[in-house]
């Protein structure tokens, strides 16, 4: 039913492949347009408009250990690094 079509990219002008595969992903999603940016464009400008994440340090709750957090801790709120977080984590998924 689709047919890879050719189009060409709005931002760096090169021509890109719009798979068949992909134009069935966009019907079945509802998207009316087709895409108007190659793979690599559309990366580059979603990574462009990420800031950089302001990374708060804390002590962990649970090891002691230095946590690096995207937020300001609160106090009274426990906080914990990447490993302690993960092993909670995965303990309450049991």
């Amino acid at each position: 039913m689709y047919q890879d079509k050719t189009l060409k990219c709005k931002d760096c002008g090169n021509d890109f492949v719009f798979t068949a595969g992909e134009q069935e992903f966009y019907a079945e999603k509802g998207f009316q347009n087709e895409p108007q940016r190659c793979k690599a464009c559309r990366d580059a400008r979603k990574n462009a408009t990420k800031g950089t994440r302001e990374m708060f340090t804390a002590v962990c709750a649970e090891c002691g250990g230095e946590a690096k957090v995207p937020f300001n801790p609160t106090e009274g709120k426990a906080v914990y690094c990447s490993a302690c977080y993960a092993k909670r984590k995965a303990n309450e998924e049991l």
